[in-house]
């Protein structure tokens, strides 16, 4: 009987640790970072499979809202770069006149105002470097918007790995793709104002028409000035406040019907978060 009893108390002991442990969430991390701490190089093998989606092969994609806000940190140094060049683009470029060849027309306007005729110079600027920035931040707007693409993203490798260490806050894929879209389009309208011949030369051929001019810049300056500001804006916003504009124009429109696409997060719409 005592070796009876000593047995049924040792499997009760028994299945009294297993309940704590399936009731304790930590038992079983514990029990995996314990196992982690016997490979080092585990948790990069992990990053590497991920990223940062929680399930890559899942129908509806998670990714880590912490790796979002360190990429947007990490990729804002594109929009002020070229809100300053856009800047100087725009107001930093003047006539000046030399005074070397200076010649009276002996002619006036209509208001009698008598003509010259002058040398005059202005700088002008070589868009090819701003260009290549252009094109590498719209390839990485679009490659956070699908599993396979998101590979070839550095920014989304590094926010993987620095987001590694801090609890990871899922939030479905949809909306980030919408707001990223709305900053490739944005990205376009620049590539344009900085190329315009080349864009009019497309349009041109494809239409078989001289539909946009290829002497001059048909694009108003202060459409792409403003446009990066305000994308600098949104990507502050996800950065420092974790507030997605796009996110929440995304939910508005699934809430009215304009899209019809199943989003997790709009049925619980909040502007506040």
């Amino acid at each position: 009987m005592q070796g009876i009893f000593r047995t049924g108390l040792a499997l009760s002991m028994q299945e009294a640790t297993c309940s704590a442990d399936r009731r304790l969430p930590g038992a079983h991390s514990t029990h995996w970072h314990h196992m982690s701490s016997n490979k080092p190089f585990g948790y990069i093998a992990e990053v590497f499979r991920k990223l940062w989606f929680l399930d890559p092969g899942a129908d509806t994609l998670h990714i880590n809202d912490i790796a979002v806000r360190i990429r947007a940190g990490l990729l804002l140094v594109i929009p002020l770069y070229m809100g300053l060049t856009l800047y100087q683009a725009v107001y930093g470029s003047h006539w000046i006149v030399t005074g070397n060849a200076v010649k009276d027309t002996f002619d006036t306007d209509f208001d009698g105002h008598i003509l010259y005729s002058v040398e005059a110079i202005r700088r002008t600027m070589d868009y090819s470097m701003q260009t290549m920035v252009l094109w590498y931040a719209f390839l990485e707007m679009l490659s956070g918007m699908f599993t396979f693409t998101a590979r070839f993203s550095p920014t989304i490798l590094i926010s993987s790995f620095l987001a590694k260490g801090h609890a990871p806050v899922w939030k479905p894929l949809a909306p980030k793709r919408f707001a990223w879209s709305i900053g490739a389009s944005f990205i376009s309208v620049c590539l344009i104002f900085f190329n315009p011949e080349v864009f009019a030369g497309w349009v041109n051929w494809v239409f078989a028409h001289d539909l946009l001019p290829t002497t001059r810049n048909y694009l108003p300056k202060w459409i792409p000035l403003v446009l990066v500001w305000v994308c600098f804006g949104f990507m502050w916003m996800e950065t420092v406040l974790g507030f997605c504009a796009g996110c929440k124009v995304h939910s508005l429109l699934v809430k009215i019907g304009l899209i019809k696409e199943e989003c997790v997060a709009c049925n619980n719409l909040s502007w506040n978060t």
